[in-house]
């Protein structure tokens, strides 16, 4: 299937490791160029020339950015124009709070927590949302927990769902544009935040046989399987999605 991604421009937060690098390889090996925002300009500046290297020009730009900076939407819409003159899409990946039950959650965690993970995302949903041309299309990475809670995970247990709904608001909002937002909830995914989880329990290789054992494929995802369904759904051969809430966890979540 050719996902008509040639030359388009999306916009990837936390694109330099994990999902978000996951997603910009295969938006990048479609033909697409991508902007990456990340808190480390070494490992911006090693992913983007990997993704320039695989493209054989010049196809990505890294901006050290945090998604609680009320100014880093249009420092990123700023830094797809001067590079690329243009911007059609944006993935945006809103990180992972702090682990812990809601008996041991401190206010000031919960308040770093909000401003972070649902003010900053909702704030560049809004803001790059609005700046899509019609055909646009926005993807928020959220997680399993949108719909079914993850032990220990109160605050994103808390956060996520709410994200889901600013994200289907705006689907209504936009459609009338021609512009589509997609929520994206990933399950057990081998990345380095999962290994950091499953590290935190003590016993890290007990804790990943017991993940799988709840998974019907029997298995983590691997990074790419993930950023093949994100540039999809980013992607025009998926015009006619937009509210979605999609898993992408092998079967994890129970609910229809």
């Amino acid at each position: 299937m050719d996902l008509q991604l040639t030359d388009r421009v999306f916009i990837v937060t936390g694109g330099a490791r994990g999902l978000g690098r996951a997603s910009a390889d295969v938006l990048v090996a479609e033909g697409a160029r991508v902007v990456l925002s990340g808190r480390s300009q070494e490992s911006l500046d090693e992913a983007t020339a990997a993704l320039d290297a695989v493209a054989g020009r010049r196809a990505a730009v890294g901006v050290v950015a945090d998604n609680a900076d009320r100014e880093t939407p249009e420092r990123l819409l700023a830094a797809a124009d001067e590079a690329f003159g243009r911007v059609d899409g944006a993935l945006i990946s809103v990180g992972g709070p702090p682990k812990g039950p809601v008996t041991e959650i401190s206010d000031d965690q919960w308040s770093a927590a909000f401003e972070s993970v649902f003010l900053g995302a909702v704030r560049l949903a809004r803001e790059l949302g609005t700046a899509l041309p019609e055909g646009g299309s926005l993807g928020l990475v959220l997680s399993s927990s949108v719909r079914a809670p993850l032990p220990e995970m109160a605050i994103s247990n808390g956060l996520r769902p709410g994200l889901a709904m600013v994200a289907k608001t705006l689907a209504d909002e936009l459609g009338p544009r021609g512009v589509r937002v997609n929520g994206l909830l990933p399950g057990r995914i081998a990345t380095e935040r999962v290994a950091e989880l499953d590290a935190s329990t003590g016993d890290p290789d007990a804790a990943r046989r017991a993940a799988e054992a709840s998974i019907p494929l029997g298995r983590y995802g691997k990074p790419q399987e993930f950023g093949t369904v994100a540039a999809f759904v980013l992607s025009p051969a998926a015009s006619f999605l937009t509210g979605v809430m999609l898993p992408v966890d092998g079967g994890l979540l129970r609910a229809l």
